[in-house]
């Protein structure tokens, strides 16, 4: 009686539903991290998500997280998939039952005392029309190793289907983002009412930008060291220190950050560099270490160190110089 209904259902529990989700003018695809804490949302071209990214591990580019391919679907794809599943379902299964109904209203005798026939009374189909994908986003990446293509808002440190970390990438992303925090500082002094809470705001993230610069460089600096293979171990931040970094650096390349620097420039990254180790330690009050390792007689013991926006651009300039000089000498 219900043959088509039956083979039907009986179809869609072999094959499933088929639901396509859309891909932007550019052919990525969205995707969005499954992580509570992270929800990143990216993209990943359509072609590399079929040819290159595996089903079992898929990177989030932000956090690093790694889940099956099934599990990176964006909320509007979630809606996507629900809306379009219950249409086709309606759709196939209406049809279904209305062609049984066909049938067995074909097969009732003309001629008959009783007669009984099947009416399928179903609401009207609705095709569904998925919306657009999100607008192409601006940052494309190809990654190194693997070549797969990907584009994000902002940073991105893994690639989606290897999980390689470009320390290259990571380096310069961590550095235009501390630019580009300062460049907003006029903004968001202007959009805030309160003076001092805008200063105040203004204040740490000129300090938090010169700190996160130094340590930035030194993770970078680490990455270019251990391309020397038969370079003694650095000790645990030994980047952080210039004196040391130089060293370790002239040790494995018989080049030192002078090479790379004016005098001027260095003598201006050792100041910064002291400024930072008096933010991460004394809170950023001036002690004599500080006067006789920087060189800097502007302050006296027991005052506090006072950076300027453009200090911070300064040493994001001389890191940069000389972060390309390093590079150009590794192996």
């Amino acid at each position: 009686m219900f043959e088509e209904t039956t083979r039907v259902t009986t179809k869609l529990g072999e094959t499933g539903l088929q639901v396509s989700i859309p891909m932007d003018a550019d052919g990525y695809l969205d995707r969005e991290c499954p992580a509570p804490a992270c929800e990143f949302e990216f993209k990943v071209h359509g072609d590399d998500w079929r040819n290159i990214v595996t089903d079992e591990h898929v990177h989030c580019p932000f956090c690093g997280h790694v889940a099956d391919s099934g599990k990176w679907f964006t909320q509007e794809q979630l809606e996507i998939l629900k809306k379009a599943a219950r249409a086709q379902l309606s759709a196939l299964i209406g049809g279904a039952l209305r062609r049984d109904a066909a049938n067995w209203n074909r097969r009732q005798p003309r001629n008959s005392f009783i007669r009984m026939t099947m009416r399928v009374k179903d609401r009207p189909e609705h095709v569904f029309v998925p919306p657009e994908a999100a607008a192409p986003m601006q940052l494309k990446i190809t990654c190194s190793e693997c070549a797969c293509r990907y584009a994000v808002v902002g940073a991105a440190y893994f690639c989606p289907a290897c999980g390689h970390n470009s320390a290259d990438r990571m380096y310069s992303q961590s550095m235009r983002g501390i630019g580009q925090v300062i460049d907003a500082l006029p903004g968001i002094r202007a959009a805030i009412v309160d003076k001092d809470v805008a200063e105040n705001i203004a204040r740490q993230a000129i300090e938090a930008g010169l700190q996160n610069a130094v340590t930035s460089f030194q993770r970078y600096a680490e990455t270019l060291y251990v391309r020397f293979r038969a370079a003694p171990k650095a000790r645990r931040n030994a980047f952080q220190n210039i004196t040391d970094g130089s060293t370790l650096w002239h040790g494995a390349s018989r080049r030192n950050y002078a090479d790379y620097l004016t005098a001027a420039e260095m003598s201006d990254m050792t100041r910064l560099f002291q400024q930072r180790h008096l933010l991460a330690h004394t809170g950023g009050i001036v002690d004599q270490d500080y006067i006789a390792r920087s060189g800097d007689a502007t302050y006296a013991p027991g005052q506090r160190i006072v950076v300027a926006e453009g200090a911070v651009c300064d040493l994001l300039a001389i890191l940069q110089k000389l972060t390309d000089g390093m590079s150009k000498d590794c192996p």
